[in-house]
């Protein structure tokens, strides 16, 4: 049997643009009182909050200090934490063979540390009351290998491996998945990079936030027997020969 939204306290990282904006107004319409995360990005996560109701959190997740304050505030203002969706990200293309100890540390510490750091935080709050479910979103880069985003493809493999090593972990109370999304596209122009990915996607278009949304809150709403599970939306471009 699977449960509702209403009421749960849902903690959304990255939250105030692109995906993680869609999932923040998703999860909000389906009931959730949810805890909006920003970093730089103050006007556009204000603007999120106000469209679902939501209270700001501000932190950076490079640092794992400001996590754990992150999660006081939480439990100040809430009391408790039902769910956590793991948003926030770094997404940057780089040359194999110029890349610095810095690129690599920069992408890593919010793509791959912060995750781990927050889903530990999360889990000692949700431990506090009967458990609660996270989703981690990690990318179609972490199953494919892109050439000019190893950093970015290892930290969503190590995402994907650590969903699965969590799941283990903090069974039976919390549930770990990840949603693992593909070529998602917001803008008008599509650039001829993503034009190409998205010629080789069986299902020949580029997939949309709201879809993305529909799976995280699939996994926060679906059986507690489903836990340690990769869902990749991404047209079916990860089956690609």
């Amino acid at each position: 049997m699977g449960q509702s939204l209403e009421n749960q306290v849902v903690l959304v990282t990255g939250a105030a643009r692109r995906v993680g904006q869609v999932i923040a107004l998703r999860l909000a319409a389906d009931g959730a009182q949810v805890a909006i995360h920003y970093n730089h990005s103050e006007a556009d996560a204000r603007r999120t909050a106000e469209e679902c109701g939501a209270k700001l959190f501000q932190a950076d997740l490079t640092k794992v200090s400001e996590i754990q304050h992150l999660y006081r505030e939480v439990e100040d203002t809430y009391g408790k934490l039902d769910c956590l969706v793991n948003n926030a990200a770094r997404y940057q293309e780089m040359d194999v063979l110029e890349l610095t100890e810095e690129d690599w540390d920069a992408v890593h510490s919010i793509n791959l540390k912060a995750v781990f750091f927050s889903c530990q935080s999360a889990a000692k709050l949700m431990l506090k009351g009967a458990g609660g479910r996270i989703v981690n979103i990690s990318s179609l880069g972490g199953i494919r290998p892109w050439t000019r985003h190893v950093p970015y493809c290892a930290s969503k493999a190590g995402v994907i491996h650590m969903t699965r090593a969590l799941a283990k972990a903090l069974a039976p109370k919390i549930q770990v998945n990840t949603v693992a999304p593909g070529v998602i596209h917001f803008d008008s122009e599509m650039p001829p990079k993503i034009q190409r990915l998205v010629s080789v996607t069986p299902m020949r278009r580029p997939g949309s936030g709201e879809e993305i949304a529909e799976a995280v809150a699939h996994f926060l709403t679906c059986s507690k027997f489903v836990t340690g599970q990769l869902l990749a939306v991404d047209g079916g471009l990860s089956q690609r020969a």
